[in-house]
């Protein structure tokens, strides 16, 4: 007699949930997909409000004086549109990463709204990895645009504003002392004045013999001056000669001329240094600008990081409704 087998339906529950047990053991728990449409639509509506910001920034200041919104106005809306712009992307992206991820059968409460949280960060991960690789250039400008005029500034100011220290050459490739920085002051050396006008020419001494036209002596006083440097005052050697060469072309006494020279020497020192404050103020303040901008880019980011994730979390309990 033959007995007739029937299936037993409970040994068939038990193999349907082993195998889909092991079915999402081997599975990864990342939902790939789901991320790069997060990051996708992060790193693009995070470039449109940026575009919109700079638009609207542009037509909000103007150089001319009372007329737009001031550089610390500027600033400040500046820095609020950047952030409003990393949170409202990074929520929109990461409700996205949530949402669209595959439904976790089986999953416990906790280790899914893990993976939500994991899911929103990574979405925010690779949208800020796809801003660095277009937007390199200019993140690059912003964070060590301060450190580079403040290395700069520090190694170099002041030869670069003591204006008289660096030569200026014609066409040709010879010195030419009518033009640069210095040619105001040395112009000043040999203006005559009103009871030295019609004073006769003194010749006297290595002056007279060597017959020295206007422009080698301008060019000489010129060399002098920016031998001189950054000294204080000149040496007295140089003051002597200078007021001989003064008095020559103005008429001046020998001591009149070197009060002249070493009263024009002084404004020429006062005038470097003004141009050096001027310079390293300039260069600290560039390089608070880019300290401040970079702290704010960090905690806009930071903040989009965990708006990201706590979107993602929300997305993904409305996925599972």
């Amino acid at each position: 007699m033959n007995q007739v087998i029937r299936d037993n339906p409970l040994q068939d529950a038990q193999d349907t949930a082993a195998a889909t047990a092991a079915s999402l053991a081997s599975s990864s728990a990342v939902s790939w997909a789901a991320i790069l449409a997060g990051a996708a639509a992060t790193a693009a509506f995070s470039l449109s409000l940026l575009l919109l910001g700079s638009g609207l920034g542009f037509a909000a200041v103007s150089p001319w004086v009372s007329a737009g919104i001031s550089a610390t106005t500027f600033g400040i809306s500046a820095i609020l549109w950047i952030t409003m712009t990393q949170l409202v992307s990074a929520w929109l992206g990461g409700y996205l990463a949530g949402r669209l991820r595959t439904k976790w059968v089986g999953a416990h409460t906790d280790e899914v709204h893990f993976r939500d949280t994991a899911h929103g960060f990574l979405a925010w991960a690779i949208a800020v990895l796809i801003h660095a690789a277009l937007l390199t250039s200019v993140i690059a400008s912003v964070v060590g645009g301060g450190v580079l005029v403040g290395a700069s500034v520090a190694g170099g100011v002041a030869t670069g504003a003591a204006a008289g220290t660096t030569s200026v050459r014609g066409s040709g490739g010879t010195e030419d002392p009518s033009a640069g920085p210095l040619a105001y002051f040395v112009d000043s050396l040999f203006r005559t004045g009103m009871g030295a006008a019609s004073a006769p020419p003194r010749a006297n001494g290595r002056l007279a013999g060597a017959q020295s036209t206007d422009a080698a002596s301008t060019a000489e006083v010129s060399r002098v001056f920016r031998f001189s440097g950054r000294q204080e005052s000149l040496p007295a050697d140089d003051v002597r000669y200078l007021g001989e060469v003064v008095a020559e072309r103005t008429g001046l006494t020998q001591m009149e001329a070197q009060a002249r020279v070493t009263e024009t020497y002084g404004r020429l020192q006062a005038n470097i240094g003004e141009v050096e404050t001027a310079a390293k103020s300039a260069a600290d303040k560039a390089r608070k600008a880019s300290s401040y901008a970079a702290l704010w880019l960090f905690i806009s980011l930071l903040s989009g990081a965990f708006v990201a994730s706590l979107s993602a979390t929300y997305g993904g309990r409305c996925r599972d409704r």
